[in-house]
This record gives C-alpha cells, structure tokens and sequence, in this order.
C-alpha cells in the first residue's frame, strides 16, 4: 500500500486571473500589509490583516484564500505561516500591490492616511543623518556615530528584508488609528 505525501503549496495569482475571476469566485483578499499602509491604498473588499499581528486562526479557512502586500514578499511570509499552522494550499498575489497598480487595476485610497511608512522611514533616517553630520561638524566629532549608526541599519534593512525603523514607526498612534477612519 502506497501512501499519497500531502503536498502543501503556495500559489501564486497574476494580478489579471485575480481581477477577472474575482466576481466568480467567492475568494477572501487580506491584505498583509500595515494597518497604515492599509489605510493609504488598497485592493477593494480587502481585509486587512497585518502580517505583525498575523494569526492564522483568525483567517477563515471556509472559502479560498488570497493574500497581498506591497511587493508580495510579506504576503509569502504570512502564506508559508498558514502553511505551518495546516493549511494544504495558500494563494498570493504575484508582485503584490505594485503589479495589481501596474496592469492598471483601481484601488481604493485614502486622503485621510498618514504618509506611507517607507517615506517615514527615509524622512526620519535622512533627519537622524542629517543632524548627526552637523552636530559632528559644528559640535562633537562624536556626533558622527549617529549618522553611521543609522547607515549601519540601513544597511543591515536592505540585507536582511527588515525594517527595525519602520516596524517602530508602524507601531505609533497615528499609524495604528489610520485603518479606522
């Protein structure tokens, strides 16, 4: 007696099979990104659930699912989770946000949200080397410690796919109560 292996997968969906079968299929779109990120610009009928606070117990496992984010590599992440927690087979968006606003799709936006976390991030890391450069000029040399510690990360982000800074900044007020509006 042979046995079948239980194959579990992630799919992926173009952003054009995702635009024309949605109306025939009765999939769930979460959106994996931020809840600010979220609040800025979406694909319609999304639900948000960030992939900081992603518990695959709270996805329903009655209908098909879709995930997305921005680039789809945070949706991959949170597809590999539900993977983990006993899911056979788990759908994301290929290219994310960005292919779906590339082939043309419209999307839902937001006046109200705050700027998206990638622009906080360079507008507070650019803030932080800027002014470590002038204290260390006019000041302290030790000042320039500052701005080679935010490069530090900078670098260490673009290496390692994270962001300390804007996992930080996703966390302030404004950024957790811009879903709500």
């Amino acid at each position: 007696m042979t046995t079948t292996p239980n194959f579990q997968a992630i799919k992926t969906i173009s952003p054009a099979t995702l635009h024309h079968r949605r109306s025939q299929e009765n999939w769930v779109l979460i959106d994996v990104r931020e809840v600010a990120e979220y609040a800025g610009d979406r694909i319609a009928e999304a639900v948000s659930v960030p992939l900081s606070q992603f518990d695959p117990q709270q996805i329903p496992s009655d209908r098909p699912v879709v995930l997305y984010c921005q680039s789809s590599k945070r949706s991959e992440k949170a597809a590999q989770r539900l993977l983990d927690a006993g899911w056979s087979e788990v759908t994301h968006l290929e290219g994310g946000l960005n292919a779906w606003k590339a082939d043309g799709y419209a999307t839902v936006a937001s006046r109200k949200a705050p700027i998206s976390l990638f622009r906080q991030v360079q507008i507070v890391a650019g803030s932080l080397v800027f002014t470590g450069t002038m204290l260390g000029a006019f000041v302290s040399p030790w000042f320039l410690i500052l701005s080679g510690f935010v490069g530090a990360g900078l670098v260490f982000a673009g290496v390692t796919d994270t962001c300390a800074m804007g996992m930080l900044l996703a966390k302030l007020p404004y950024n957790q109560n811009a879903g709500r509006n």
